[in-house]
């Protein structure tokens, strides 16, 4: 949405500095009155913003890129890191760059389902209509519809957040799952787990993100040298 930026990030994203990851802290165009974002180029944006990763003048070990993003950004970390099963011509097909591991933090990971309990809201803005109507849009921009991913994905969620429910979550990961993903997720009861905590780089579930990224990422490699994408 209009009221939120790549300042959103900014926190987590200095946690993942100090901890010696390259950072990359993108924009895009969001939906909105005035904004331009929603289908297609919500979507062309994040992609172009990742694949100027490629010709970027820096010591960045391209084979060590992680996709983190919280909320709409969730969504976004998760289609990004499937980009490469899109058919030629789609928003960000032929990616220049190609993640080890993706992140969704609250993510909005099952956009079919989240316009069926909430007809007309974000997704409904985000997409142009309802998946009955654009379901060509859906197939393509649809984290769940994407799974199994061929990388490791960490989800983590607050079971009482209520600006994002668990259950897109949830739904990932039991789809992910009955087809053989790599889908760990981690559920935060109670107020550290509050949509906004996620971005928080002090709290427990950026705390949870930092050390699976850790694990995930870093495999033996020189600190200095790896990438980190971030999506909002």
């Amino acid at each position: 949405m209009t009221r939120y930026g790549k300042v959103v990030m900014c926190g987590v994203a200095g946690d993942l500095r100090r901890r010696g990851f390259a950072v990359w802290n993108i924009e895009y165009r969001r939906i909105g009155r005035g904004q331009g974002g929603g289908w297609p180029a919500t979507f062309a944006d994040v992609g172009a913003a990742i694949d100027r990763l490629a010709s970027v003048d820096a010591p960045l070990d391209l084979g060590a890129v992680a996709y983190v993003g919280h909320s709409a950004g969730g969504q976004l970390a998760l289609w990004a890191a499937g980009r490469a099963q899109l058919p030629d011509g789609a928003p960000g097909a032929a990616p220049r760059i190609e993640p080890v591991a993706a992140v969704s933090s609250a993510g909005v990971n099952d956009l079919a389902q989240t316009y069926a309990e909430a007809p007309g809201g974000a997704v409904g803005l985000l997409m142009g209509g309802a998946p009955e109507r654009w379901p060509e849009r859906y197939a393509l921009a649809d984290p769940i519809a994407a799974v199994p991913l061929a990388i490791p994905v960490l989800l983590v969620h607050g079971t009482d957040d209520a600006t994002v429910s668990v259950r897109r979550s949830r739904h990932y990961a039991q789809a992910a799952h009955a087809r053989g993903g790599q889908v760990e997720l981690i559920e935060i009861a109670g107020a550290a787990g509050a949509h906004s905590r996620h971005v928080d780089p002090a709290g427990e579930s950026w705390q949870a993100v930092a050390r699976w990224l850790e694990r995930h990422v870093r495999a033996g490699r020189p600190p200095a040298r790896d990438a980190t994408g971030l999506n909002l």
